[in-house]
């Protein structure tokens, strides 16, 4: 595994652990989600320079679209939370509360 590589995986890693272990806030959620997206762009831009295949050219930027979409879903989750209950805590919110 090269450097590089080892980086990427490293940073996908640690975004799942923030993910995993620091939900106290949705803001921080989002943000471990969007760092996991961000290192998957670039290890997948990476990965088609190194094969140099024209055909597989166009997923970094899908992939990066729908990075754009989950990021403006959950920040408009985000403000529709903080406007409902005053804060974004995930601890008060209730899933079974309509």
């Amino acid at each position: 595994m090269t450097p590089v590589h080892f980086t990427f995986s490293t940073a996908f890693l640690l975004g799942l652990a923030g993910l995993a272990f620091h939900r106290m806030h949705l803001l921080s959620a989002l943000l471990c989600l969007e760092g996991m997206m961000l290192s998957l762009f670039l290890a997948l831009s990476l990965w088609t320079l190194e094969l140099n295949a024209t055909s597989f050219s166009s997923s970094p930027i899908l992939l990066l679209a729908f990075s754009a979409c989950e990021a403006s879903a959950g920040l408009a989750l985000l403000v529709a939370t903080a406007r409902t209950h005053g804060t974004d805590r995930l601890q008060s919110l209730n899933l079974l509360q309509c």
